[in-house]
């Protein structure tokens, strides 16, 4: 019907080759090579990420904590009831 993606044009002169993706291993160096770069890059970005996240929990329990004193009713202001 119609062509491929890669076969639209034939250049003469250029070789390609190809791997099939079902002849790949697509596992290939995880432990060894994954592992570690995975590590570097975690210990490399945490500076940037961890602080703002503790800021912001240290803020909303905050947020929390005062809402919940705000709530309470201040048992001064029923001591003359009767």
């Amino acid at each position: 019907m119609g062509k491929k993606w890669g076969e639209l044009a034939k250049i003469r002169g250029v070789i390609h080759y190809r791997l099939s993706p079902y002849e790949q291993n697509i596992f290939a160096g995880m432990i060894s090579k994954g592992l570690p770069n995975l590590v570097r890059r975690i210990r490399s970005q945490v500076l940037y990420v961890v602080p703002p996240f503790i800021m912001g929990y240290l803020i909303y329990d905050w947020g929390n904590k005062e809402h919940a004193r705000l709530q309470r009713k201040n048992p001064a202001d029923y001591a003359n009831d009767e």
